[in-house]
């Protein structure tokens, strides 16, 4: 299966089959490539779009390979960079934050995308082995690359880190804006939508709560 991260940089190779190169309608990722581009293109006709013109003939095959990017999270398995660890740099290290992470994902309602930055820490418990950094954010951008709510993407995330790794505590807290809200409907440019997602000692500890959102909101 192909990693995400092959996506992310356009390299369609791994979403096809070894032999069949360039061939639309046998991608290896369980997604049947032929059948998604001859739908988007009737979807587009019907709209009264039809892209028979030199500029939009290609439009509904880079529709679907694009709405195949935005969702790559759903053809990997975001647990598995939490598999490597190392010892506990101190017998207390405290809170561990990565703030900052800039994401995209899709509304599963509108199938428009939202894009923001979120938060995402952990408090090991003492002397239990920690994570490198980078596998926080890459947790996070797989979860985010899938049809999503924002409300259920940080508890996917915080229960990621839960059920992965040993914690007293696991957090995050994301920001974004809605194009499902900005481009449509009320139209509210500008508006953004705040989540809180809290375990542990996080919920529990309203000096440590306080000390992650302080952290969180720190400028990079």
């Amino acid at each position: 299966m192909a990693d995400i991260a092959d996506v992310m940089k356009g390299d369609w190779t791994p979403f096809l089959r070894p032999g069949q190169d360039g061939d639309p309608d046998n991608g290896d990722c369980g997604v049947q490539l032929g059948d998604a581009i001859r739908h988007a293109r009737a979807m587009f006709a019907a709209l009264g779009m039809p892209c028979d013109q030199e500029g939009t003939t290609a439009t509904p095959d880079r529709f679907v390979r694009a709405m195949l990017e935005l969702t790559a999270g759903l053809r990997v398995d975001p647990d598995r960079h939490f598999a490597r660890t190392f010892p506990a740099p101190s017998a207390d290290p405290g809170i561990i934050i990565v703030p900052g992470i800039r994401f995209t994902s899709v509304c599963e309602h509108h199938a428009l995308a939202f894009t923001g930055t979120m938060a995402v820490g952990y408090l090991p418990r003492p002397g239990a082995p920690v994570v490198g950094l980078s596998k926080l954010a890459r947790v996070a951008r797989e979860y985010a690359a899938r049809p999503q709510m924002q409300e259920r993407l940080g508890d996917q995330i915080v229960q990621a880190i839960t059920r992965s790794l040993d914690t007293d505590g696991a957090a995050c807290v994301i920001r974004s804006q809605h194009s499902c809200m900005t481009l449509r409907g009320a139209r509210a440019d500008g508006a953004a939508m705040v989540t809180s997602h809290m375990r542990g000692q996080f919920r529990e500890s309203a000096a440590l709560r306080n000390e992650f959102l302080t952290l969180a909101n720190q400028p990079g």
